[in-house]
């Protein structure tokens, strides 16, 4: 990495260090159930303010370098840091091609490791990226029987981008059916998330695909997925037989 480019990168992370304030920081440990290296991260609002102001300074400079960038931020193992990465990844998402899958997929093996940086990545820059290369959807079949939990659950948080441009509907219940009886509640709720988004424009085949499978699809999955629906069909779906 070249004297700029690291300087950027300094003039970052002093500034991420200049919010010493508690009132600047929110309990993530609180959502998540697995103990993490840092339980007390920066505000959201706060984390896509840096990240605005110092995209400028990368812009423009071209994606092998913005993405270089971007692996010096993940390997900081920070949690502030990885966001402004997968936020910058998806500022330069028109320049992504079919090369980019095998970054995406080394960045969920190597630095996801809660369901925040899983969605952020997943929902922005890599689901734009699998709504442009549908040639990609049979590897998310694949992750969907992955023994990583992160990878089950960004198989089904990747088609949301997609759901909501109402494409890939056959995929997200085909991907539902691969993780229908999973025992990660991460998991659960990632594909009963998807679920949901699906229900927006497809309801009447999300509930008879949930109906159908309610006696061994997770209440957790359930409810996510029924979360939008009329209350007469939220009751029959969660009804005891």
């Amino acid at each position: 990495m070249n004297n700029d480019l690291e300087k950027i990168l300094m003039n970052l992370r002093e500034d991420i260090a200049s919010y010493k304030s508690r009132e600047n920081f929110i309990h993530f440990q609180m959502a998540c159930k697995d103990k993490l290296e840092e339980p007390y991260i920066l505000r959201s609002s706060i984390i896509k303010s840096i990240s605005q102001e110092h995209f400028k300074h990368v812009k423009g400079r071209g994606k092998e370098n913005i993405v270089m960038v971007c692996n010096e931020l993940l390997s900081s193992n920070k949690n502030a840091e990885k966001f402004i990465a997968f936020d910058w990844v998806y500022r330069i998402r028109k320049t992504l091609s079919m090369e980019d899958f095998a970054t995406f997929e080394n960045w969920i093996e190597k630095h996801i490791d809660n369901w925040a940086l899983c969605d952020v990545l997943c929902t922005k820059a890599l689901g734009c990226f699998i709504f442009a290369f549908p040639e990609f959807l049979k590897d998310l079949k694949r992750w969907a029987s992955s023994d990583n939990r992160w990878f089950r659950r960004a198989s089904a948080v990747t088609l949301i981008y997609s759901l909501r441009k109402k494409r890939y509907f056959k995929e997200s219940l085909e991907i539902a059916e691969i993780l229908l009886q999973d025992k990660e509640d991460m998991v659960q709720k990632g594909y009963g998330w998807m679920l949901k988004e699906a229900c927006k424009h497809h309801e009447d085949e999300v509930y008879s695909f949930v109906l159908a499978r309610k006696k061994i699809m997770p209440r957790t999955a359930l409810r996510y997925a029924i979360e939008k629906m009329p209350a007469q069909r939220k009751k029959q779906v969660m009804k005891r037989d």
